[in-house]
This record gives C-alpha cells, structure tokens and sequence, in this order.
C-alpha cells in the first residue's frame, strides 16, 4: 500500500472556525490563492462524542486519510490454511519464499533465515506456529521482495533473536529481526518475543501494520521502525528499546513517516522517544503506557482524538517541532492523557508552533505544562494541573524545551 494517506487543507480564519463549529458538518477553506474549498469533517470509529465538529487549528493543518489503514486481509487474526505449504525449520539453513502463497512454519534453528524473494505484486503469508530462531548476524525473517507479506501467529508462542552485528546484503543494511523491503503486517493470535541486541526489532522500509498478537520487543535500537508509516489496530505490544520504541520517518517524502493508532496497547521503556513520527502522529484509540522517555510523543502534527495515554518523561511529554514543514500543532480532542515530568526545563506539551486543547481529560504533574512559539488555546475538554483545574493557558515565553529549542512556558490558570 503505497497511497498517500495525508491530505493537505488550505488556511483557516478563525472566524471561519466559529461558522463551522456552530454548523457542525464541513469546513470552509480559502488558500492563499483566493479559492474556496469545502472539505467534509470526518472522524474515526473510534472518536467520542467529546470530539467537536471541527477540530482543525486556524492554520495550514494536515489530517490523515484514516479510510482505508487497514485492509481486510490485515484485520484476518487467523490464515486461510487450505492450501498452504508447511515448513519445518532446519539449523544453518536457509528458506527462500519465491511465490505467493501462505506457509506455515515450525519448529527450532540457529542461523536460520526465512527469505521473501517474491514477484514484485506477490502476498506472501508466513504463519508461525511455535518457531524458535536464534541468529548471529542475519534477520529471522528477511523480505527482498514482494508486495505485501503477513506474519501471522497460531495460537503458539515464537521467539526469534538475533545477537551479534547484522551483516548487510550488497547495498541494503540489513538491521532487525525482522527486516522488510515490502509493507508488513504483524498479527495473529499467538506471541511473538523479539531480541535485537545490536540492532532494531521490527524494521519495514514501506509501511509497518500491527493488528492482532502479542509481542515483547527488546532492542539496542529502535523497536518498531519504518520508512513510509506504522499503523496500529490491535494486539499487545511490550518494549524495551534502546532508541526510539516506534520510529517513522521518510527522507524524500514529507507525506509520509506518520504514525496512527486507533486501538491496541502500547507499554513502552525506551532511551529516546516513546513514539516519533516526523510527520504525523494521530491517536484515535487504544492503550498507551510510556513508563520511560525522554520524550513521550513528538513529531511534526501531533493530533489526539481519543484513547488512553500515560507518559513519564525526563524531557518533554507531548513535543511538536519542525521536521517536515512549518505546520507545527499539538491538537487534542478527546482522550484521557497523563502526564508526569522530571524535574527541570521540562514541559509536558510544547511545541514550536500551536497548541489548541478541544477536549478530553488532561493530567499534568509538572513544573511546566503547556509551552508554545505561537498560540495556545484552551478551547475545551478538563484539564488540571498539579491538582489545580485550569481553564486558560497562560505561556509566559516561548521557545520550546528539549531538542525542539530552550525555554518553557510557566503561567497558567
């Protein structure tokens, strides 16, 4: 799936916000070019009624596409075995998949890799039913080439481990357990223990989809990490990452290196970020546990629409910064967020850019809870902080803490 999931919406007066939140039903845009577009408001399954009409900042907002994330094939927990191959695993040797088709693997190797080689518009699904792979310096599993490839657990526990320094194929630099050159789906209902002691867990050089299974990821890098987008529907994800515990990011397409989650659970030890998007990250749903960070969620567009998300970070919990482009907002429309800071030039949301607060329930315990370069609204939802409710934000000086810049804002009521 290489579609473009992020639409690009034209500049926003506040007065036409107003209009638009008493009307309830679309967006009126104008651009700089004087034309008028009308964009229909639309929301996830999983949004609550706390979300309004209208959630979009009075700037240039990007929001992603969230009609067709998943697949129905992504959402299938269990494979359709009528005609797949098995296959038995064996110590020092290699499998190569050359076509589509569904196979299903078993048993315990060492140095054992299992190779997607496929046709270029190939599906290729592996099944795992108890499998045990420990490797020296190759992926468990290692997609070339193909379409789209499923890893799909039985209802089994499988592990997979790799312990020494990957060893690249020609020019590909080969770095995580598994490692994927196609869009990838991890489900099932089964488990999944990943151990990546110098390198990434899961890594997919198109999109990362998780909808279904349970999976404990150790890494010296980033845990989960892809180029184009990773996507969250379901399933339990324990990490412990010594980078980034999920990572997108594109270098050549500003569109894309987004996150979104609508559902699932996250519980999070990471050395770096939580989760970083370096475009968007948007969260309709799901179970979010940060116990260790510097920054708990940070990308270009951060947008919040529902779920449940706990971060104890030593730096910045929320973070917006300039990575893709100058359209820089923290937006939160629904939800249930707690934040808990170190000590410190730390803030819980601070972006270099906008702030707007349009719902949910907020929680800070903090010296710092809200910083912005530009503005800051308070537009609805509950928020206190340190015990007190508030019902304004009052930044006192720009700047932006951590990476994103120095300072922080400190008045509020």
């Amino acid at each position: 799936m290489k579609s473009n999931k992020i639409i690009k919406l034209s500049a926003l007066t506040l007065a036409a916000l107003v209009a638009v939140a008493v009307a309830g039903c679309s967006k009126t845009e104008v651009n700089s070019g004087g034309e008028t577009t009308s964009v229909a408001t639309t929301q996830s399954a999983a949004s609550t009624s706390e979300t309004p009409a209208t959630t979009a900042a009075p700037t240039e907002t990007s929001a992603l596409d969230t009609t067709d994330m998943f697949s129905d094939r992504d959402l299938e927990q269990t494979a359709d075995l009528t005609a797949a191959k098995q296959i038995k695993l064996t110590s020092g040797q290699d499998i190569t998949l050359d076509q589509e088709g569904v196979y299903v693997l078993s048993g315990e190797a060492q140095n054992a890799t299992v190779v997607v080689d496929a046709p270029e518009d190939a599906k290729v699904q592996i099944v795992l039913d108890g499998v045990s792979i420990m490797n020296d310096d190759s992926p468990a599993i290692y997609v070339k080439e193909a379409d789209k490839v499923f890893v799909t657990s039985t209802d089994s526990e499988n592990d997979m481990q790799v312990t020494g320094t990957y060893t690249a194929d020609g020019e590909t630099n080969l770095d995580a357990v598994i490692f994927s050159r196609a869009d990838l789906t991890m489900n099932g209902t089964g488990s999944l223990d990943i151990v990546s002691s110098q390198g990434n867990g899961i890594s997919s050089k198109d999109d990362l989809i998780i909808t279904g299974g349970e999976y404990s990821i150790q890494s010296a890098a980033d845990s989960l990490e892809a180029n184009d987008s990773i996507r969250i529907h379901d399933g339990t994800i324990t990490i412990d990452s010594g980078k980034d515990a999920l990572h997108s990011e594109n270098e050549e397409d500003a569109s894309l290196g987004y996150i979104y989650m609508d559902g699932g659970s996250l519980n999070i030890n990471a050395a770096d970020d939580g989760i970083r998007g370096n475009s968007i990250v948007q969260i309709d749903g799901g179970t979010i546990n940060i116990e260790t960070c510097q920054e708990g969620i940070e990308g270009n567009y951060i947008k919040i629409n529902d779920g449940k998300i706990t971060i104890n970070a030593q730096d910045d919990g929320i973070n917006a910064s300039q990575k893709v482009d100058s359209n820089v907002v923290i937006e939160v429309n629904g939800g249930t967020i707690d934040v808990n800071m170190a000590s410190g030039d730390t803030d819980a949301f601070d972006a270099n850019g906008d702030i707007y607060i349009n719902g949910g329930t907020i929680t800070v315990q903090g010296a710092s809870a809200f910083d912005a370069d530009g503005t800051a609204q308070l537009n609805g939802g509950d928020v206190t902080v340190n015990g007190e409710k508030i019902t304004e934000i009052t930044v006192s000086r720009g700047g932006g803490g951590g990476r994103g810049g120095a300072g922080g804002g400190r008045g509020m009521r």
